[in-house]
């Protein structure tokens, strides 16, 4: 049984018209999916409506947990059910401290020891947490905040991680960590669902790739049956032509480096 499930999703809608339509994704337990598309393809949206953030709730088709129908759901039993959201922009509360905000992604949680425990994990997972832990997160760079997100989301013991554009605003090294850290969560076990736009590290990490349009999912495929699409070439990862008129492609999978 898959660990999430959507099929035929029509959902978001605009003028009576939806943005979503006829989705249907598949993570299976353990794996990271990436969605790819550009700016206004309704990636951002597809994870509102897994999160139940929508407020005209899915006309059509269905969303399944392990089995268990999701769209129907308060946001908050969805997280309860073991789904964790890093929104895009990272959602801080820039007046409450790194410790604080890691405590309150565990608020619904009520083993003390367990959550301790969690909580010396994110900060291996990134030990710059815990060189901050009393600073408020307010006055911590976009990279260091991308980090809390996600140890944010850790902190609640998610089946699946749900991460809307976390390289969105950061250095190429910052870039490079935040990937890192999220390939790391998922040999550990924790689905994710992953949608960016910067295809190539996207790819790097993912087991398999689906590429949004308008709305729909137009291409999707392994890493490397996506790597060697022309229009993913062109429109994604980027090209460079050599003398002979070819193209070669700068993208490598981070698996083998990573694991």
């Amino acid at each position: 049984m898959p660990l999430l499930e959507i099929t035929n999703l029509e959902s978001g809608y605009f003028k009576q018209r939806p943005i979503l339509r006829g989705i249907s994704i598949t993570v299976e337990s353990g794996r990271c999916v990436a969605v790819l598309g550009s700016n206004g393809a309704g990636k951002s949206t597809l994870l509102k409506t897994i999160m139940g953030l929508i407020e005209d709730e899915p006309r059509r088709g269905e969303i399944r947990l392990e089995g268990e129908p999701l769209q129907r759901y308060r946001t908050e039993r969805i997280a309860r059910s073991g789904v964790a959201y890093v929104v895009e922009g990272r959602g801080m509360f820039p007046q409450l401290t790194v410790l604080e905000s890691l405590q309150l992604g565990a608020y619904h949680r009520r083993n003390r020891s367990e959550v301790q425990h969690d909580l010396e994990g994110v900060y291996q997972l990134f030990p710059r947490l815990q060189e901050r832990k009393h600073q408020v997160c307010g006055t911590m760079s976009g990279g260091e905040q991308q980090m809390l997100a996600i140890a944010r989301a850790m902190m609640s013991r998610p089946r699946l991680i749900l991460l809307d554009e976390p390289s969105l605003g950061l250095a190429p090294l910052l870039i490079e960590e935040i990937f890192w850290a999220i390939h790391n969560i998922n040999q550990h076990g924790t689905g994710i669902l992953l949608v960016e736009q910067n295809a190539m590290q996207a790819l790097g990490i993912a087991d398999y790739g689906y590429v949004m349009e308008s709305g729909r999912i137009v291409l999707q495929g392994t890493p490397d049956e996506l790597n060697a699409d022309r229009n993913v070439q062109e429109l994604y990862l980027g090209q460079h032509h050599t003398d002979e008129g070819g193209v070669r492609l700068h993208v490598r999978r981070r698996r083998r480096r990573w694991s």
